[in-house]
């Protein structure tokens, strides 16, 4: 009977169509599938709608499922932060940290390298007059670069204070070139630099300690740039005028001379003790005024 149907149901739909042999032998085996499967729903105990077979085999699978999981993805045996544990004695998930251990890349060995002082020896933190690497020329322009960006807003290019923001009403910043600034250690402008000072925030984000160190060392020839004579000059190399220079370069008559204090600058002392003193600093320093070096004149030419 299986060949007879295999090989009537290979016929062309048109040759068998009119033939009422094979329209009986198809139907029969169309009505013995459906009682087969009747019959298989029926042992089972489910109801031969489609829909309720539907719902039927997915909770079967589903629950096959379920009960295969284990909880072991859920129940882990970790330690989740912020939560209790049962494995420790005072049950705190949160382990404190080994005495004497160091996290990777915080070991600062060397501490005035990063911090820029040191322990004197009546226990307080002394500033030191030290680079804690060899300066090169390399790190001198490395710290030009980063003194500019930074620093000559407030204090100028030329570290006299009379920055960019005092044209615009801002108190002056510290003029490197006075006798206060000129007598502290090289050490204490990284300090300044990492701390803050006064009004000056700290710019320990904007610079790593290598560039703060930079600048502190470019803040140091700077003040000897604006105080060197011609004898401080190697032999062999030619000495020109600041005018001499600003007329080659066709910059305005008068970039080399002195800067004037511009009438909006805010002299900030004396200090007004009902404003507050902003970072806890010294309200007066020990130089208040601000000064401004003069122009030397031009040596007469010989006859």
């Amino acid at each position: 009977m299986r060949k007879q149907l295999s090989a009537f149901s290979l016929q062309p739909p048109a040759q068998s169509a009119g033939c009422p042999i094979h329209s009986v032998i198809l139907s029969g085996a169309k009505r013995s599938r459906r009682t087969c499967v009747s019959k298989f729903w029926r042992m089972r105990g489910i109801p031969q709608r489609p829909i309720v077979r539907v719902l039927t085999v997915s909770g079967l699978s589903a629950l096959l499922l379920l009960t295969g999981c284990r909880q072991d993805m859920q129940n882990q045996p970790k330690l989740i932060p912020q939560r209790g544990s049962a494995m420790f004695a005072d049950h705190r998930g949160a382990r404190p940290q080994v005495v004497n251990t160091v996290a990777r890349g915080q070991l600062h060995a060397d501490s005035y390298f990063y911090t820029g002082v040191v322990q004197g020896a009546n226990g307080y933190r002394e500033e030191q007059n030290l680079m804690p690497f060899p300066v090169t020329i390399e790190v001198l322009k490395r710290g030009q670069e980063r003194f500019n960006i930074y620093c000559s807003p407030c204090h100028s290019r030329v570290g006299n204070g009379l920055g960019a923001i005092v044209d615009r009403g801002y108190k002056p910043a510290a003029n490197f070139h006075d006798q206060v600034r000129l007598a502290q250690p090289v050490s204490h402008y990284f300090y300044v630099m990492t701390h803050g000072y006064g009004a000056m925030p700290d710019y320990s984000a904007q610079l790593v300690p290598e560039d703060r160190w930079a600048v502190a060392a470019y803040i140091r020839a700077l003040q000897l740039s604006q105080a060197a004579t011609e004898k401080d000059v190697p032999a062999g190399v030619p000495v020109k005028e600041l005018k001499d220079i600003a007329r080659e370069r066709h910059l305005p008559e008068g970039f080399a001379e002195p800067w004037a204090l511009p009438a909006t600058a805010i002299q900030a002392y004396p200090h007004d003790a009902s404003q507050g003193t902003p970072a806890m600093a010294p309200a007066n320093p020990a130089d208040p005024t601000i000064k401004i070096p003069v122009t030397k004149p031009a040596p007469a030419a010989a006859n």
